[in-house]
C-alpha cells in the first residue's frame, strides 16, 4: 500500500532511510556527460542538505577526459555490467532517481528494465540518440525521462556556425516562444529581456534592466520578420553544384597519379624526338607532326638508306608508339575508376561558397547537419568512417559526405573549406578537432570557425593562442536538462546564450516553504532568475501577474534561470523536513 508521507516527502525533494535524509539518486555514464550532470547534482540542495550521488563506472575509462569519478564528495562504483547486483551494490534500493547515460539506446533500455527489479517505483532518466522511443520507455516506466543530449546542445553549434542566435522554439500554457533579437520582433511580442550581448567578451544574462538586453524571448504570433529576413538570407547563401568543375577536379587528380605522370613522360620523349627527326629531315612543323604520328603509331616507311641517327630515331619512336597505347588505356581506366569512387567517397567536389562544412558526423554532427539543412544552408560533411551513424542521413538529403580525415589539407580542400561561411568541427576527439581547425585557419585565417571542446581551461588557452573563439561543450549544454529532469523538475526548454545555459523550468509552491505568502517579485533576483509567468492551481497561466501578488501554496511559477538561480529557488519552494521520528521533544516547564 502506498505511504502518503513516503509520496510527499519524495515530491518535496527529500526522504528518509537508514537515518539519512538527503536524496540519493545513482548516474550510469562513463564519459563528459555524467561527469558534468555528477557537477550538477552536487551544485544542488534539498532542504536536509547537499544530495548524495552514487556513480557506476567501468573499470577502465573509456575515455581521455574525465567521467565523474574523480569528483570530490562522489561515491563510485566500478561495474562492467548494468545488472542487478550492480545496482544493489549502488543502493539503487530506495533512491530517489537513476539516470543511464551511456551512448547506448538497446544497453540503456536493458539496464533500466534490471534497475525497475530493484526499484519498481524510481524517477529514471534516459540517454536516448533515437528519441522515437521515448513513448515505448515512458509506458513501461511512467516515472521516466527520455532525453537526447544532442537534440539539446546542437541549436548552440547552429547558432554559432550561422553567427546568428540558436534556434530555440518551446511551447507552455498555449504560447509558443522563441529566442530573437529584440531587433527583429515587434515589441509587443517581446515577453522577457534575456542577454546583453554587445560585447561579445562579456554576455550578461538576465539583467537587472530588461530594456538593455539585446537578446529577448518573443511570443511567435505567425512568422517573425526577423526570421524570414534570416531565412531569406541563408537562402541566398546557397550556391549551385557546377558539374564542368568536377571534370575539371577529375583532370586534376588525374595527372598526380604515376600513371598519368608516365604518360607525360612518354608524350614528352616523342615530342623531342619528333623535332631532331623534323630538323634531320629538313620539314617543317605540320609535316614533322605527320611523319611523327605515323611513325609512333604504325611504324610504317622503313627506309635503309636513312642516316643511322634517322633510323635510331624512327625506331625509338616505334618503341614508345607500342607504350604509349597501353599506358594510355590504363591511365584512362585508372582514371575513370578512381574518379568513380573519389566521386562516391565525396573526394572529387565542385568548388562551393557561402556553405557550412560539419566534420564528425555522430551524434551531435548528424543534429547539427540536420538542422542547417533545414533551414536551407548548403552542407558538406566529413567523416573518416564511411559507416558513420549520420551517413545514411547525409545521402538521403543529398549532403556530400567526405570520406577521409579532416586534418588533412586535401579533404579540406575537397569540402571547399577556404570558400564556406563556416567550420563546424564536432568529432568526439579534441586532438583532432583542433588539428583540423588549425589545418582550415591556414587555408582562411579569417574563417569562422565552431569548435567541440571539452576542456574549459584549453578552450580558453586555444582562444587566446589561435583566436579561435567559437568553442562548445554538448555535455556541458545538456548536463542541466539531464539533473533538472532527475531531480523531478519539468525542464520545459534549455536556451543556449553564448557559453551559458539557461533553464525554462515551472516550479511548485508547496505548503510552508519560504516563498509561502510572499510577494511574486520576491522571485526575481538579477543574473539569476527571472519569472516568466504565474499559475494559480484551477486557473489559466497569467503572463503578466502584478508583482504584489501574493504567492500561495499550489501555485505553479514559470522561470528562467541559471543553475545558481534555479537551485536558490527551489530552496525557497520547498518546506524544511519535519524533524526525523525518535527526536524527543522540547521538555516543557513545570507550572
Amino acid at each position: 500500500m502506498a505511504d502518503p508521507l513516503r509520496d510527499r516527502a519524495r515530491r518535496a525533494g527529500w526522504l528518509f532511510r537508514n537515518g539519512e535524509s538527503r536524496p540519493h539518486y545513482v548516474v550510469c555514464g562513463s564519459d563528459s556527460l555524467a561527469y558534468w550532470v555528477v557537477r550538477s547534482l552536487l551544485a544542488t540542495e534539498s532542504p536536509a542538505g547537499r544530495v548524495r550521488v552514487t556513480l557506476v563506472v567501468p573499470e577502465r575509462r573509456r575515455s581521455e577526459g574525465p567521467d565523474g569519478r574523480d569528483v570530490e564528495g562522489v561515491q563510485v562504483i566500478l561495474a562492467d555490467r548494468l545488472d542487478e547486483a550492480t545496482f544493489r551494490r549502488a543502493g539503487l534500493a530506495g533512491a530517489d532517481g537513476l539516470a543511464l547515460l551511456h551512448q547506448d539506446d538497446v544497453g540503456n533500455m536493458h539496464a533500466a528494465l534490471c534497475a525497475q527489479e530493484v526499484e519498481p517505483r524510481l524517477r529514471l532518466v534516459v540517454r536516448m540518440f533515437n528519441t522515437s522511443l521515448a513513448n515505448g520507455v515512458q509506458q513501461i516506466f511512467p516515472d521516466s525521462a527520455v532525453l537526447s543530449d544532442a537534440s539539446i546542445a546542437a541549436p548552440a553549434f547552429v547558432a554559432a556556425a550561422l553567427g546568428e542566435l540558436a534556434p530555440t522554439y518551446f511551447r507552455h500554457a498555449g504560447r509558443i516562444l522563441y529566442l530573437a533579437r529584440r531587433a527583429n520582433v515587434r515589441s509587443r511580442d517581446v515577453v522577457c529581456g534575456l542577454a546583453v550581448t554587445t560585447d561579445p567578451e562579456l554576455v550578461r544574462v538576465l539583467p537587472a534592466d530588461e530594456a538593455a538586453a539585446d537578446v529577448v524571448l518573443a511570443e511567435a504570433t505567425g512568422q517573425p520578420p526577423g526570421t524570414e529576413l534570416a531565412a531569406r538570407r541563408l537562402a541566398r547563401a546557397r550556391r549551385r553544384r557546377q558539374p564542368v568543375a568536377v571534370l575539371l577536379r577529375a583532370l586534376r587528380s588525374f595527372f598526380t597519379r604515376k600513371i598519368g605522370v608516365a604518360v607525360l613522360v612518354l608524350l614528352g620523349v616523342i615530342a623531342v624526338l619528333g623535332w631532331l627527326n623534323a630538323r634531320a629531315a629538313g620539314v617543317n612543323w605540320s609535316d614533322a607532326l605527320y611523319l611523327t604520328l605515323v611513325d609512333t603509331l604504325s611504324g610504317e616507311d622503313p627506309d635503309v638508306d636513312k642516316t643511322v641517327a634517322a633510323q635510331v630515331m624512327q625506331v625509338v619512336l616505334n618503341l614508345a608508339g607500342l607504350a604509349l597505347i597501353p599506358l594510355i588505356t590504363a591511365a584512362v581506366v585508372d582514371g575513370v575508376v578512381n574518379a568513380r569512387l573519389a566521386l562516391h567517397n565525396g573526394r572529387i567536389q565542385p568548388d562551393r561558397s557561402g556553405h557550412v562544412v560539419v566534420v564528425g558526423l555522430g551524434n551531435i554532427g548528424t543534429r547539427v547537419m540536420a538542422q542547417l539543412y533545414d533551414f536551407g544552408v548548403e552542407v558538406v560533411a566529413i567523416d573518416r568512417n564511411p559507416d558513420a551513424r549520420g551517413a545514411a542521413l547525409a545521402h538521403r538529403l543529398g549532403v556530400p559526405l567526405i570520406v577521409g580525415d579532416a586534418g588533412d589539407e586535401e579533404t579540406l580542400r575537397a569540402a571547399s573549406v577556404a570558400t564556406c561561411q563556416a567550420l563546424v568541427v564536432v568529432s568526439t576527439d579534441d586532438g583532432a578537432n583542433l588539428r583540423a581547425a588549425l589545418n582550415a585557419r591556414s587555408l582562411d585565417p579569417d574563417l569562422r570557425v565552431v569548435l567541440r571542446l571539452f576542456d574549459g581551461d584549453f578552450a580558453e588557452r586555444i582562444q587566446r593562442a589561435f583566436g579561435i573563439g567559437i568553442s562548445r561543450s554538448v555535455s556541458y549544454l545538456a548536463a542541466p536538462a539531464f539533473a533538472a529532469a532527475l531531480l523531478d523538475r519539468a525542464v520545459i526548454a534549455t536556451i543556449p546564450v553564448g557559453r551559458h545555459a539557461l533553464l525554462v523550468t515551472e516550479v511548485p509552491v508547496l505548503a510552508g516553504c519560504p516563498l509561502d505568502g510572499r510577494p511574486l517579485g520576491a522571485v526575481a533576483r538579477p543574473g539569476e532568475v527571472r519569472l516568466l509567468a504565474h499559475t494559480r492551481a484551477g486557473q489559466r497561466t497569467d503572463w503578466s501577474a502584478d508583482p504584489r501578488m501574493v504567492i500561495n501554496a499550489g501555485d505553479r511559477l514559470t522561470v528562467v534561470a541559471r543553475r545558481a538561480g534555479l537551485t536558490a529557488l527551489l530552496r525557497e519552494t520547498t518546506p524544511l523536513p519535519p524533524e526525523p521520528s525518535g527526536t524527543p521533544m522540547p521538555r516543557q516547564p513545570e507550572e
